[in-house]
């Protein structure tokens, strides 16, 4: 069965879900394909792409004026109001599918109806939202009616989407997904994850990560580990951003106290591993690293400064209900004393099966 998976890249999570499934969808036999319309088919389109990545590098409280433009305008809401939707079409008739997942709540209306009207009007629909519990930031676009599937990571996303007019026999807690790795049982020791970048097992290890745009505190939160004189050692996600990289690597790995070992773009695989073993992750409450650390059961420190995004109000939301404390970092220079809680923190779990698969059996069913 060939499977189209509509992506956007606002962020990471949404490329993070689609090639997750595409991962599983390939590996049970099908053939799949990811695909950008928004990025792909008109220029306007993509430069609201870039705006929103360019706001969540810079200002992220601004995405409160871009979120609530975009939810109101409606700019996707039906078939005649997509613009370069020949060059949609075109991609879905050259490929052909028999099913049609949504990972952006934005392709799930114009898109489906063009579908619908010029590709198949039986053409199954199904839309996963990654969106761990409801919030200012949980969009209207999310839910149509009309489609065939709405699948989600927990109850709370599916309750969201039926407040806001989803059906409730479509509505599917297909729990997280992630890529296959995550999902494995723990066969590397700490002192094994750790020995591979010379790393002591028994001192106290953090992970500090950062989203596609490459955005971080590194250097803030590092500089106020050295000056709390706390022996510790730090493994910092560049990603893309060469010059955070660069700078960590000539500036800090000198430090008797706090060892830092930058790393450039990793693997799924290795970013299990850090989740599994080290003391506590330190990132943005965006929906990818907020699964990752819950599947793995890792204590997560959010990175709040500069403010939060209104999507991002939904998964804090999930760790408000849940967690006994979760932790929110405002200052960089606060890191320190909020690693020392650590201790009396009970990090969230959420116990998944071995793969997605009520997800994939609930789309392989589909009329």
């Amino acid at each position: 069965m060939r499977l189209l998976i509509l992506s956007a890249s606002t962020g990471g999570g949404h490329d993070m879900r689609a090639n997750a499934l595409l991962d599983w969808w390939t590996g049970r036999g099908g053939e799949a394909k990811v695909y950008h319309p928004l990025e792909s088919s008109f220029i306007g389109y993509r430069f609201g792409c870039n705006l929103y990545n360019f706001i969540q590098r810079k200002l992220p409280f601004m995405h409160f004026v871009y979120f609530y433009f975009l939810e109101f305008a409606s700019m996707h809401r039906g078939a005649g109001r997509i613009i370069g939707s020949s060059k949609f079409l075109k991609v879905c008739s050259d490929f052909n599918p028999k099913l049609v997942v949504s990972m952006h709540s934005h392709l799930n209306h114009g898109y489906f109806d063009l579908l619908r009207a010029k590709v198949s009007r039986t053409l199954p629909f199904a839309v996963y939202c990654g969106e761990l519990a409801d919030g200012l930031g949980f969009s209207r676009h999310w839910v149509n009616p009309y489609i065939n599937l709405f699948a989600g990571p927990t109850a709370e996303c599916c309750l969201a989407a039926q407040k806001r007019g989803m059906p409730t026999e479509k509505c599917l807690n297909a729990g997280p997904l992630l890529r296959k790795s995550f999902y494995k049982k723990a066969t590397n020791t700490r002192e094994n994850v750790l020995g591979k970048y010379d790393l002591e097992p028994k001192v106290s290890t953090y992970l500090l990560s950062t989203g596609a745009n490459g955005v971080n505190n590194h250097k803030k939160v590092i500089q106020s580990l050295i000056e709390s004189g706390k022996n510790c050692q730090i493994i910092a996600l560049c990603g893309s951003n060469e010059r955070d990289f660069n700078d960590l690597a000539n500036g800090y790995s000198q430090i008797s106290k706090v060892k830092v070992v930058p790393l450039k773009t990793i693997n799924d695989s290795q970013m299990a591993d850090f989740l599994k073993v080290v003391d506590c992750v330190f990132a943005r409450p965006g929906a990818g690293s907020s699964t990752e650390a819950l599947v793995s059961g890792c204590p997560i420190i959010f990175d709040i400064s500069k403010g939060v995004m209104p999507q991002e109000t939904n998964n804090l939301n999930y760790w408000k209900k849940y967690s006994k404390k979760p932790l929110f970092c405002r200052k960089p220079s606060k890191f320190p004393k909020l690693v020392a809680s650590l201790k009396n923190d009970n990090p969230l779990s959420l116990q998944v099966e071995d793969s997605p698969k009520s997800f994939l059996s609930a789309l392989e069913n589909l009329p």
